[in-house]
């Protein structure tokens, strides 16, 4: 099963890039082909449809084809302001936007649609971003993805990674395997 493994953060020590480097190490070992990819590490502008007019830019075009590829996706979000944070909505507006004219991507949905989608979550406070994670369901279900029943928010986050990067509590470490083992599970049975 391919698995598309991603945080919304770009910050050097984010907990989130952490996690999500955790996730894909544990879904590798489940048996998963894991791409784990990092948003900065592609050069998209904030949404603008006059921008879009122009042209969808190249590493859009390389996030849609991602995206598409990959019928599981996990996704580690921030928490900000009791919300997902802006470089997530940002990736995401991308991604189910048209090209327009463009015979195989006119479709708004076409890199999301059906792909079983687990969220995971990591913060510093002791709700561990889960206001973060209310907030992304109803987006991804916007655009026509299965959202993973078990998610999973990873409170005190600053004292929950070893030096190495690894999760120290077992019962963390279940918790993020749980939203894996669902994630993979789900996708296999809805692949077309």
């Amino acid at each position: 099963m391919k698995l598309l493994v991603f945080a919304g953060s770009t910050r050097l020590n984010s907990w989130n890039r952490k996690l999500a480097h955790v996730v894909a190490d544990m879904a590798r070992t489940s048996g998963a082909e894991v791409t784990h990819i990092e948003l900065a590490d592609f050069d998209v502008p904030m949404y603008n449809a006059d921008l879009e007019a122009r042209g969808t830019p190249p590493d859009v075009m390389k996030l849609k084809q991602l995206t598409y590829e990959h019928p599981a996706w996990i996704i580690c979000t921030p928490e900000y302001n009791a919300s997902y944070p802006a470089l997530l909505k940002n990736t995401i507006d991308w991604i189910s936007s048209p090209v327009k004219g463009d015979p195989v991507w006119n479709d708004d949905f076409r890199s999301s649609r059906g792909k079983v989608v687990g969220v995971l979550s990591a913060s510093p406070g002791a709700l561990g971003g889960l206001r973060s994670q209310s907030h992304l369901v109803p987006l991804l279900l916007n655009i026509h993805c299965w959202v993973a029943p078990t998610n999973y928010a990873l409170g005190r986050a600053a004292d929950a990674f070893d030096a190495q990067g690894q999760l120290v509590a077992d019962a963390a470490k279940a918790k993020v395997k749980a939203v894996i083992d669902e994630v993979l599970w789900a996708s296999q049975r809805l692949q077309r």
